[in-house]
């Protein structure tokens, strides 16, 4: 009976021992998984979130490459929206030579160094002045030996809209070619600091370089060494040029 009882405690002990060994090995490893778990997925989701943050920073650096290319075409469309040219400034020596004098003025500006005289001669200026804006017209293409410049005129006592639109874009196109306008003109025209300019009998002047896409324009006038150059609208200037014209 003794030996029965010692046997039957025996097996039970090594059962028991039996079920805590095969317990406690899955216990370890499914403490380690359980904490790894969490860490694989975070690094998963990271990397996923990584990914699509460089996608649409390639893509917001792809549309911006886009949208300067489509900028540039449009500058390049539109052109400047403003542009100045370098005048080697003379005044007229006389009443009469404005022509000659905005002339060599306009020439100045392509690095071209003639005097006023030989300008005058070209145009066959007198103390009556320089008939037409076509002499002058005429006279810029010689001496620059080819024939880049037309003349315009504006026959109507005020300029309308439609010249004033041909005026802007004859403009801002010779001075973005580095050539600048010769304007004649006759009458009183107010520039953009409100000092008035008054030249009843006629007067010729060179337009040097505009702003505000052609809106607004920059005049050499060899009239008054004082006044030599001033900003006026480009409406006001085609007004100022009506009855006459222009040579750009």
């Amino acid at each position: 009976m003794t030996t029965l009882i010692r046997k039957a405690a025996l097996t039970i002990a090594g059962a028991t021992l039996t079920a805590g060994a095969l317990a406690a090995p899955a216990t370890a490893f499914a403490a380690p998984a359980s904490a790894a778990t969490p860490t694989t997925a975070i690094s998963v989701t990271t990397d996923r979130d990584n990914d699509r943050r460089d996608n649409r920073d390639n893509r917001d650096d792809r549309r911006s490459d886009r949208d300067d290319r489509r900028d540039e075409r449009s500058d390049r469309g539109n052109g400047r929206s403003e542009r100045e040219l370098r005048v080697r400034y003379q005044a007229q020596p006389n009443f009469y030579y404005c022509g000659p004098a905005a002339a060599r003025n306009a020439l100045s500006t392509m690095d071209r160094d003639l005097s006023q005289d030989d300008l005058a001669r070209e145009m066959g200026t007198t103390e009556n002045g320089t008939d037409s804006a076509h002499l002058i017209t005429k006279a810029l293409n010689a001496k620059l030996g080819k024939d880049v410049y037309r003349t315009t005129e504006v026959s109507t006592p005020t300029a309308d809209d439609k010249q004033t639109d041909q005026m802007r874009r004859d403009v801002v196109t010779a001075i973005d070619n580095s050539r600048a306008v010769v304007a004649n003109i006759a009458g009183t025209a107010t520039d953009t600091d409100g000092t008035p300019h008054a030249f009843e009998g006629g007067h010729y002047i060179s337009v040097v370089g505009y702003r505000d896409n052609g809106n607004t324009v920059k005049i050499a006038d060899s009239a008054n060494p004082d006044q030599s150059s001033y900003w006026i609208t480009t409406e006001a200037l085609a007004d100022w040029t009506a009855t006459r014209g222009y040579s750009a």
